[in-house]
C-alpha cells in the first residue's frame, strides 16, 4: 500500500500544480507564445496525436489568441526531425513560417520547458498536448519558470489513449525528480532570440 501511495505522489503533485490552469482551445487566454510538444512522426509526418496538437495551435493562431508557436521535439538523428515536420504542417494550415520557432532539442517535457525559459526567453506560454499529458507539462513548465496555461487536446479513449495514461504514471516520477533536482537538459546550448524576433514581425 505504501508503495502505491509513493508511486502516485508525483502524479498527484502535478495535478495539484496544474489546478485551474488547464482547459480547451476556447478557454485559452490570449498569450504571446504557444508551445507544442512533439509526439512522434509516422513516415516523416506528424503522428495523429501530434497533428491534433498542431491543429489546436493553428486554431489559436487564426483566432488571434497567440502570436508565435514554439515547436519543440526530437532531432537527435538526421533522418528524424520532429520540429521541421511540425513547422511544415503548421505552414500548410496557414501559420506563417516567420511566426514559428523550432527547438530541435526538446527530447522530453522537462527539457522542452527548461529550454523554452533559458534558451528562448519564454516567460509565459500556452502549452498544447493531449489531456493525459498536459498537467505534467504545466507543472514542469511552471517549475522551470514559465507561467503556463495548458490546452488539453481530447482524444478517443482507445488503446493508444490508455497506453498514454499508463505511461504518464511512470513519466510523472521522472518529471518530478527532474524538477526537484533541477536537472539540466540533455543539450542546453546558447541562448537564441528566435521567439523575440518572431514576436516583432507583422501578422
Amino acid at each position: 500500500m505504501l508503495g502505491c501511495v509513493l508511486a502516485l505522489l508525483p502524479s498527484t503533485w502535478m495535478h495539484a500544480a496544474a489546478a485551474g490552469r488547464v482547459g480547451d482551445v476556447a478557454q485559452a487566454p490570449k498569450t504571446p507564445v504557444a508551445v507544442v510538444f512533439g509526439a512522434g512522426l509516422w513516415d516523416g509526418e506528424p503522428s495523429p496525436y501530434l497533428a491534433h496538437r498542431l491543429d489546436a495551435a493553428a486554431e489559436l493562431y487564426r483566432s488571434g489568441r497567440i502570436e508565435v508557436v514554439l515547436v519543440t521535439g526530437d532531432n537527435s538523428r538526421v533522418e528524424y526531425d520532429e520540429p521541421d515536420a511540425m513547422r511544415r504542417y503548421l505552414t500548410e494550415r496557414g501559420v506563417p513560417d516567420r511566426r514559428i520557432v523550432s527547438d530541435y532539442a526538446g527530447f522530453d517535457t522537462w527539457d522542452s520547458c527548461v529550454r523554452a525559459k533559458k534558451i528562448f526567453g519564454v516567460d509565459r506560454a500556452v502549452l498544447i498536448s493531449q489531456d493525459f499529458h498536459i498537467r505534467r507539462a504545466v507543472a514542469l513548465c511552471e517549475r522551470a519558470g514559465v507561467a503556463s496555461y495548458g490546452v488539453g487536446v481530447a482524444e478517443p479513449h482507445d488503446a493508444t489513449w490508455y497506453f498514454g495514461g499508463i505511461r504518464e504514471l511512470l513519466a510523472s516520477g521522472k518529471g518530478a525528480s527532474d524538477a526537484v533536482l533541477g536537472r539540466d537538459p540533455r543539450y542546453l546550448g546558447e541562448r537564441e532570440d528566435g521567439v523575440r524576433r518572431a514576436l516583432g514581425t507583422q501578422r
